[in-house]
C-alpha cells in the first residue's frame, strides 16, 4: 500500500493532473454535447488497424506519460493498436494531436471476456515513448483507494461512442454527457442492474436518456473532487444493448478498488 500511494504521489507531483488548461464548459444537456476541444486532455482514442486503415474501438484514459488505463475487454492481442491523444474531432489532422504506437498491453488476470459483468475490466497499455504532456494532451487523476461517491455525485462521461442505442453512427467529435452517479444500493436493486454489478463497480445515469454506448468503452467517468481538481472514477465496461433503457444506467469499473493493480504493473513493467 504504501508504494502505491508513493507511486500515485511522485505521478501528481511530478506532472500534476486533473486540472485541464482548457476547462470544459459543463451544463445538463439531455443527450449530451461536443465537448470543449481539449477540456478533457487525458482522453484518447484506442484505434487498430484493418485492412491497412486505423479506426476507433474504445477510450481510455491518460494516466501517466507512458500509460493509458482503459478497459480489459478494449485489448485484444490480435490486433495492432495505436493511441491517439490530443484528439477531438478523429477525422482531422489536428495541430497538437498525436498518435502514439503500443509496445504492451495488459489485462487483470482475473477478467473473462466471456463473462464480463463478472468484474475485473481494467487494462493498461503502456506506450512505446513517453508522450509529451501539452495544453492538449494531459494526465488524469486517479482517485485515492477505497474512494466511493454518494448518489447523485455530478459526473460526465466522455466519449466517441455511438450517438444512440441501436444505431450504427458514431461520433466523430468527443462527446460530453452530465452522468450523475447512482449508488449501489440502488444500482443492485432487482429492477436495476440486480445481481449483475458488484461493489467494485460504479454506476452512472440510468435516466433512460443519456448513457455510455459501443465505442465508449474504456472511456472515463470523470467527476470533480472537493479540490475542483478531476478524478477518472470510472472506466466505461457495459450497459444496456439500448444504451439508454430506463434503469440500466452506464456500468463502469470502479478504479479506486484497483490502485494496488494500477501501481503493481506500472512499477514492474
Amino acid at each position: 500500500m504504501i508504494r502505491c500511494v508513493l507511486a500515485a504521489l511522485l505521478i501528481a507531483t511530478v506532472y500534476g493532473c486533473g486540472n485541464p488548461v482548457h476547462q470544459p464548459i459543463l451544463s445538463r444537456v439531455v443527450g449530451g454535447e461536443n465537448a470543449r476541444p481539449n477540456s478533457w486532455p487525458w482522453q484518447v482514442s484506442l484505434q487498430v488497424t484493418r485492412e491497412g486503415r486505423w479506426g476507433h474501438i474504445c477510450g481510455g484514459s491518460l494516466i501517466d506519460p507512458r500509460w493509458v488505463m482503459t478497459a480489459a475487454h478494449c485489448i485484444n492481442n490480435k490486433y495492432t493498436y495505436r493511441v491517439g491523444l490530443g484528439k477531438q474531432v478523429l477525422s482531422e489532422d489536428e495541430a497538437g494531436s498525436v498518435y502514439a504506437p503500443v509496445e504492451k498491453m495488459f489485462r487483470h488476470e482475473k477478467f473473462s471476456m466471456i463473462f464480463a459483468a463478472n468484474g475485473y475490466d481494467i487494462g493498461l497499455i503502456k506506450l512505446a515513448e513517453p508522450v509529451v504532456l501539452t495544453d492538449k494532451i494531459e494526465l488524469g487523476c486517479i482517485p485515492a483507494a477505497g474512494t466511493t461517491l454518494p448518489n447523485n455525485y455530478n459526473c460526465y462521461i466522455t466519449g466517441w461512442g455511438l450517438l444512440k442505442g441501436g444505431g450504427s453512427t458514431a461520433s466523430n467529435i468527443l462527446q460530453q454527457a452530465f452522468l450523475p452517479v447512482v449508488d449501489y444500493a440502488t444500482c443492485s436493486k432487482p429492477s436495476w442492474w440486480w445481481f449483475t454489478v458488484k461493489e467494485s463497480m460504479v454506476c452512472a445515469g440510468g435516466d433512460g436518456v443519456v448513457s455510455g454506448c459501443n465505442g465508449d468503452s474504456g472511456g472515463p467517468l470523470n467527476c470533480q473532487n472537493d479540490a475542483a481538481t478531476w478524478e477518472v472514477h470510472g472506466i466505461v465496461s457495459f450497459g444496456s444493448s439500448l444504451c439508454n433503457q430506463k434503469n440500466k444506467p452506464t456500468v463502469f469499473t470502479r478504479v479506486s478498488a484497483y490502485n494496488e493493480w494500477l501501481t503493481e504493473k506500472m512499477m514492474n513493467n
